[in-house]
């Protein structure tokens, strides 16, 4: 039996794919009590991760919410990029991270404000985001997922974190591209094993929406062949329920009625063609418009530009 994994179907992969995920900052810190490190809200599209390597510490998110105390191995994942305090206590007064390391070099280092008390080491980091287009990935997800390592033991999740510290610790051949790799696969499994402890939270989520019996069919069906003459009617068919029926589920599953959802997809595939050079009629085309002008009106409607200057920019 031989079978090529690399030329699999697979509704997230290209989703991934679409929104360009990257793991394009991520940090190893050494502190000792006392510390407090603030992160303001990322700006841009962005989602943040923290890993406690060893010893123990405090996460609370701007605003009036809880601290939650973090210890060996846990990992929290902000998919929204929202402000958050790190600290060895929550009495600790904290110091901006950026003011501190905004203007450091890849593989420069600088001292944190620290003492002499008990240790911690944390992995950091952000996910970037493609700009433009509304991303599907972080749809019903809380401002942060909290993975305490007693839960994840034996997973993929613990294989990648043991993995991202090891290469953290040193610097040998191709570290930095396997440490890219890495914190690209720490988000998925972060996902898949948080979605998989949530339940009917989970589930109010896209990628929950991947695993509903009801909507998932319909999901990948638009994924896979996005040129078709999609009806809320032959969705409901892949899903064995009736035309309201099936539209109020995906509506409350995916965030937007299905119709919406196959357009903006749409115009997904379409600005990756676009970026690749392709010409506005033949793009047009695979998507499912006999007409270029009809194209472009929806491309822009969606996307907030035309395909020409989208094209331009991604050529830019």
């Amino acid at each position: 039996m031989f079978e090529r994994l690399d030329s699999r179907f697979d509704v997230l992969t290209e989703v991934l794919e679409a929104v360009r995920l990257g793991g394009a900052l991520s940090s190893r810190l050494q502190l000792s009590a006392p510390w407090a490190l603030r992160y303001g809200k990322e700006t841009g599209h962005r989602a943040g991760f923290h890993v406690v390597v060893a010893g123990r510490c405090w996460i609370r998110l701007d605003g009036d919410g809880p601290p939650v105390a973090l210890e060996e191995g846990d990992l929290v994942l902000l998919p929204h990029g929202t402000g958050h305090q790190l600290y060895d206590h929550p009495d600790t007064p904290a110091v901006e991270v950026a003011e501190l390391v905004g203007d450091l070099a890849p593989g420069e280092r600088v001292p944190l404000p620290s003492g002499d008390g008990a240790p911690a080491t944390l992995l950091c980091g952000s996910y970037g985001f493609a700009a433009d287009g509304a991303n599907p990935l972080l749809r019903g997800l809380p401002d942060l997922l909290h993975l305490p390592g007693d839960q994840t033991r034996g997973e993929p999740l613990e294989a990648a974190v043991r993995l991202l510290a090891a290469e953290a610790s040193g610097v040998t051949p191709g570290s930095a591209l396997v440490v890219d790799r890495l914190v690209d696969l720490l988000f998925v499994y972060a996902l898949r094993a948080w979605l998989m402890r949530q339940g009917e939270a989970g589930a109010r989520s896209w990628f929950g929406a991947l695993q509903d019996p009801v909507v998932g069919p319909a999901v990948w069906a638009v994924h896979d062949a996005p040129a078709q003459a999609w009806t809320v009617e032959s969705l409901a068919r892949r899903s064995g329920l009736s035309r309201a029926a099936f539209a109020r589920r995906f509506t409350q599953a995916v965030g937007e009625p299905p119709l919406a959802y196959v357009a903006r997809w749409r115009m997904t595939v379409a600005a990756g063609l676009l970026a690749r050079g392709e010409r506005i009629a033949k793009v047009a085309h695979q998507v499912g418009y006999d007409n270029a002008f009809a194209f472009a009106k929806a491309f822009k409607r969606v996307r907030g530009v035309a395909p020409g200057r989208h094209r331009l920019r991604a050529a830019g």
